[in-house]
């Protein structure tokens, strides 16, 4: 082939393949609306327009992470100019006004939050939740979150649906969880293929000797209520005990009902072998025969998961 021709061909290549590298970066940049790219919009293009919080995902399209945390769309969030984000309050059941802080780049602050806006369409939002430390992005999981926001009208007269019906998990996510909990199935005692159950594992007294109380979440510290259902904290009584006792501890419990000991407070190490031993015996004698326990679930799915008793015994 003369050199022209190559030349040409060459050309030619080159042309076709930067045609088809600007038709996908249009694509990509697109609003809801299928419109042009939105990438020099600002949240003052889209002031007064509400927008409801869809997908709340990981980056792998995943809903929920290995040890059970959930992320649930539940925002609802309106710009007000000229920097002020108004974002629903349950509390307040209402629109609770927040300052808005431009802070770099895409990088903005509200409701406590950073933030790093992906797409502002007049439609469509996608918002990165960031954790930002000692005024750093830090990596990993916890800035690894993209919430998705559509307005009411594109939600109901272009996709037809609910925002409700738009929230809900995903048949990925239900196949997450079934992957995890088979792990459970297999190993039901070990601390390290259990997970945190959304709906938590309930206690229930069946003897007139026991009381049972949630007492509130184990070892939260400042973690939203979000966070809460991960660390499920009871108060056990046991009247006319063999001794009296008191002891703090995390069992894991399995499908079946059973407890398998894990962490206990306030044990040194050399004593830690016999307290176990003995704190095992009380849930085997004790706990097991006067409570009904219901093992955790998420999405309706059994497994093991944990959960903190604070047990105390009285003769």
């Amino acid at each position: 082939m003369p050199l022209y021709n190559n030349m040409k061909f060459i050309r030619l290549v080159f042309l076709f393949l930067l045609a088809v590298s600007l038709y996908a970066c249009n694509n990509q940049n697109k609003g809801a609306d299928g419109k042009n790219p939105t990438t020099g919009l600002t949240f003052k293009d889209v002031d007064g327009i509400r927008f409801y919080e869809v997908k709340r995902r990981f980056s792998n399209g995943l809903s929920f992470n290995k040890d059970g945390f959930m992320l649930v769309p539940n925002w609802i969030i309106e710009h007000k100019a000229p920097d002020t984000m108004l974002a629903y309050s349950p509390e307040k059941q209402g629109m609770e006004a927040f300052y808005l802080l431009h802070d770099h780049g895409q990088i903005y602050n509200f409701a406590r939050e950073y933030f790093r806006a992906k797409t502002i369409a007049k439609d469509s939002l996608v918002l990165q939740r960031l954790q930002v430390e000692a005024l750093v992005i830090a990596k990993g999981e916890v800035s690894d979150v993209n919430s998705t926001y559509y307005t009411k009208d594109y939600i109901e007269k272009v996709l037809k649906t609910t925002v409700g019906e738009l929230q809900r998990p995903t048949k990925q996510d239900t196949a997450f969880i079934k992957k995890l909990a088979e792990k459970t199935y297999k190993h039901p005692a070990n601390p390290d293929t259990a997970f945190a159950a959304t709906e938590i594992v309930e206690l229930k007294p069946n003897s007139k000797n026991v009381s049972v109380k949630l007492i509130g979440y184990a070892d939260s510290g400042a973690h939203r209520k979000s966070y809460a259902y991960m660390y499920p904290e009871y108060s056990v009584e046991i009247n006319k005990s063999y001794k009296q006792f008191r002891y703090r501890f995390s069992v894991i419990v399995d499908v079946k009902g059973n407890l398998y000991v894990n962490r206990i407070q306030g044990v040194l190490p050399d004593d830690m072998p016999y307290r176990r031993r003995l704190i095992q015996g009380i849930a085997d004698v004790y706990l097991k025969n006067l409570l009904f326990i219901k093992p955790g679930t998420t999405l309706g799915i059994p497994h093991s998961s944990e959960i903190t008793i604070s047990l105390a015994g009285n003769r």
